[in-house]
């Protein structure tokens, strides 16, 4: 998939690690970059605190550091040289997690950076709009990681699912530039209504068709999660990037994920460009 659009979701503060990664991604891609800075509001407590002069003080000082934080986002991203657009989001009632969907529906790409991997109320928001509602494959860039949309390993957490062949497919274009794939499967079931008489055989061949130089990697658990399992293989193969399906729902506003998924997006120590 062509990425000609990326958007790169920030809080308003320790902005400058996640605007570097999301420029050397638009140069990589040729890409434009929409910024979008977010800011929730404080949560009143007790039955009158939306009335205090205390709440009424913090809500103001938020809304002048948003404002802040996207005319500093404005000037980075001017000495940048490349195509862009700042936005700002301040969240009074409910979460971000509509709004950062509803943008996120007019991007190829999701940016969750550093700062946003830290913070795991916005990371939350970020993950449940981007992937459980507007359905786009999201980028997560953990701290001291090198993201890169060119790169020479790639590790394709497999398990047989539609939400795998569908990260598979929002990468395509990745592994097929890619010099080697490691199709990564752990504690595989080998039967017809689950990974087949012979595991990763059929993602294998498919990706093989369109040029994919393909490893099929089958490791058992030994004890481990599966995330563990993945991340420690990806740095057995020096892997650039994880890509893996992302399984959950949306209940109440709140994100309810899988054990592999919850794991990542908490422990990931590459980057990982999850999609569902």
């Amino acid at each position: 998939m062509p990425i000609k659009t990326i958007l790169s979701v920030v809080g308003a503060t320790a902005i400058d690690g996640d605007l570097r990664v999301a420029t050397d991604l638009c140069r990589q891609a040729g890409a434009h970059l929409s910024a979008l800075a977010v800011t929730v509001a404080p949560q009143p407590t007790g039955r009158y605190a939306t009335l205090s002069q205390g709440w009424l003080e913090e809500r103001e000082r938020n809304r002048q550091q948003l404002g802040e934080c996207v005319e500093r986002v404005r000037e980075k991203l001017a000495k940048s040289e490349i195509s862009f657009d700042v936005d700002s989001l301040y969240v009074e009632v409910a979460g971000a997690n509509f709004d950062i969907g509803e943008r996120a529906l007019y991007a190829d790409l999701v940016l969750a950076g550093p700062s946003v991997f830290q913070d795991p109320d916005l990371k939350q928001q970020v993950v449940d709009g981007c992937l459980f509602q507007a359905g786009r494959p999201l980028l997560i860039a953990p701290p001291d990681s090198i993201p890169t949309l060119q790169p020479k390993t790639v590790l394709l957490a497999w398990d047989s699912r539609p939400s795998s062949a569908h990260a598979a497919q929002q990468a395509l274009e990745l592994m097929i530039n890619a010099d080697s794939v490691h199709v990564t499967m752990v504690d595989p079931s080998a039967a017809l209504r689950a990974s087949g008489e012979e595991p990763g055989a059929d993602v294998a061949a498919y990706l093989a068709r369109h040029g994919i130089n393909v490893t099929v990697d089958i490791l058992p658990s030994a004890g481990r999660s599966v995330a563990q399992v993945l991340q420690q293989h990806a740095v057995d193969v020096a892997a650039d990037v994880i890509v893996m399906g992302a399984y959950g729902h949306s209940r109440l506003r709140e994100l309810i994920v899988g054990g592999v998924t919850r794991s990542m997006l908490a422990e990931a120590r590459i980057p990982v460009l999850m999609a569902r």
